[in-house]
């Protein structure tokens, strides 16, 4: 008997059935056609040991050839040269389509840091969708032992059809975990707002310790060009004005504790 991927099978025979009621033709039910996998090598595009690395560990992870992707033309602002390798990809069909679909719903995404189901923003609008992957070392095909670098990429799965809500529907039937009430997207976003408001205050703090270890400096700096006879003067006449100041103070308070007695007499 031919061996038949686990979710082809269940697409064959429960999938179809599930969502054929929502057409006039079994022939419109959505299908999953391909799924590229797309790594950029960023500023390692120079380093030739970096990229094969990369498409050795993205050929281990689908079981298939990953191909490096060259720039088609140049762009001056990134440093980028015609020719010159910008990524690695590989785009697979058929059985192995739906076997790695299988590995990532149920062995790659749980193994994901506090995985709380995966977004439903990654559609483009005409049915197919893209899943951002931080951390390769997730996929269970690397060796973490020969890890230099962790590096992400993204899995873009190719529908039939141009409607977002019907390939959502075929994903969900597939088992994509996604998150319904969008609580994955408000947490991440809250972490990152809280993330952000921590780095905005410490950097305020340290401008704030910055700017008064420049005066005390300066102040520092200023005594030192005085001779004893003049440090001293103004020693005695801060001591003298903390003195008036404090007589002022009591003073005040004083007259404060007199002004509430006579109210409540």
């Amino acid at each position: 008997m031919a061996y038949i991927p686990r979710l082809k099978e269940k697409y064959n025979s429960d999938i179809v059935s599930k969502l054929k009621g929502n057409y006039k033709s079994v022939m419109q039910v959505p299908k999953l056609v391909k799924i590229s996998l797309n790594q950029g090598v960023g500023k390692n595009s120079t380093d030739k040991k970096f990229i094969e690395t990369a498409q050795k560990e993205m050929t281990d992870i689908v079981g298939q050839k990953a191909i490096i992707t060259n720039s088609k033309k140049d762009i001056s602002n990134f440093k980028i040269r015609k020719g010159m390798p910008v990524g690695v990809m590989v785009t697979l069909r058929g059985d192995r389509m739906y076997e790695f679909l299988d590995r990532v719903i149920s062995a790659t995404l749980p193994r994901v840091r506090d995985f709380k189901g995966v977004s439903r923003t990654g559609f483009d609008g005409r049915g197919n969708y893209t899943l951002g992957i931080k951390e390769h070392i997730v996929f269970q095909e690397i060796d973490l032992d020969k890890i230099n670098k962790i590096t992400g990429m993204d899995i873009t799965f190719v529908t039939n059809t141009n409607s977002d809500e019907d390939a959502y529907s075929l994903l969900k039937e597939f088992g994509m975990p996604f998150s319904e009430d969008g609580a994955a997207e408000k947490e991440a976003e809250e972490a990152k707002r809280k993330q952000q408001e921590e780095l905005k205050r410490e950097a305020e703090e340290a401008a704030r310790v910055e700017a008064v270890e420049e005066e005390e400096k300066k102040e520092a700096d200023r005594r030192a060009t005085l001779s004893q006879e003049e440090r001293d003067k103004e020693d005695a006449e801060a001591k003298a004005n903390e003195d008036t100041d404090s007589e002022k103070n009591k003073d005040n308070n004083e007259e404060s504790v007199e002004a509430d007695d006579s109210k409540n007499k």
